[in-house]
């Protein structure tokens, strides 16, 4: 069958080699904007009178097929997604640590030296200067910390480019890897709305908490980084669940917080600190005491800073 210039435009291309397309485009017998492109055929037809308005379509899928979303993703031949995560954005290939073949067996101690220096030249030329072997260092420390801390992928995704940003912008100069690392770490969780105190990272850092903080403050104003101050309401749950506090304790704890940082009490306080007093007060108020003790060392605050934030906070909603 014979296209016109107009229709050879406006070819539908598939998407799925599984699945129909509907096309935009007028039947020439009975009018109808009802037409199907049919994957498994290669025709274009009328939805509503059935004429094949076109047939014999390219198809630019792969040769085979598959039914279901798990038979489409076990056959696919495409590799890893690109990710800022490693220094090469994860394109070049990786020889594995395992001394096996492609059938699980154990490979000969000749093919082993030969792994074993494939390995070693692998590694040396996958960074060809010190910008690179810098980046690679950096990445793999916020990799690292982001493990021990438990946070999402997206937070190092986040942390890695925050990274690439102040390597360019040369603001590594004259500090530690691992400080600026850290520091664009917490910056990351900060931004994607999952903070962690300066304690929290400091445990899993290298460095100590005053370099961190100082990092960080520096990284944040030469890139300009516009950070909001933290809600202390973001550390309720995670310090209730460390606690086993009940759901009604959060929620408490959530309106303490809410009735005081509306007086401006918030105002220069340290958040988990805030938030691990309204804690305590929300966990006196429905019969789930806990020790101060036992929440200072959840939220990796003194007790005197509890006691201080709690004497505060019950004086303004009334309670005091």
């Amino acid at each position: 069958m014979t296209r016109s210039s107009r229709q050879r435009e406006r070819t539908p291309e598939r998407t799925s080699e599984s699945e129909d397309e509907r096309v935009e485009r007028a039947c020439p017998d009975c009018g109808s904007e009802e037409l199907v492109t049919s994957a498994d055929r290669g025709e274009l037809v009328c939805d509503e009178c059935g004429l094949v308005v076109e047939e014999g379509t390219i198809d630019p899928g792969p040769e085979w097929r598959a039914f279901t979303h798990t038979e489409r993703e076990e056959k696919s031949r495409v590799g890893a997604p690109t990710t800022r995560t490693m220094h090469d954005k994860g394109l070049t290939t990786q020889i594995d640590w395992r001394d096996e073949d492609a059938y699980g067996r154990t490979i000969s101690s000749r093919k082993r030296s030969q792994m074993h220096r494939l390995r070693k030249w692998q590694e040396r030329i996958r960074t060809k200067d010190a910008g690179e072997r810098n980046l690679q260092f950096a990445l793999s420390e916020v990799d690292r910390m982001a493990s021990a801390l438990g946070v999402p992928r997206s937070v190092r995704e986040v942390a890695s480019i925050v990274y690439r940003r102040a390597l360019d912008e040369d603001l590594i100069r004259g500090r530690s890897i691992e400080g600026v690392a850290t520091a664009c770490l917490y910056a990351a969780c900060r931004k994607q709305g999952i903070p962690r105190s300066l304690e929290e990272i400091a445990d899993v850092s290298r460095v100590d908490r005053t370099e961190i903080g100082r990092t960080y403050r520096y990284v944040s104003k030469e890139l300009g980084l516009e950070m909001e101050p933290v809600d202390p309401k973001r550390y309720v749950p995670r310090f209730c669940s460390e606690l086993d506090l009940a759901e009604e304790v959060q929620t408490k704890a959530n309106e303490i917080i809410d009735q005081t940082a509306e007086q401006g009490l918030l105002s220069g306080k340290s958040p988990t600190g805030f938030a691990a007093a309204a804690i305590y007060a929300a966990s006196l108020l429905c019969n789930e005491k806990k020790t101060q003790r036992e929440v200072a060392d959840v939220a990796q605050v003194t007790e005197v800073t509890i006691r201080n934030r709690y004497q505060e906070q019950i004086e303004v909603i009334g309670l005091g």
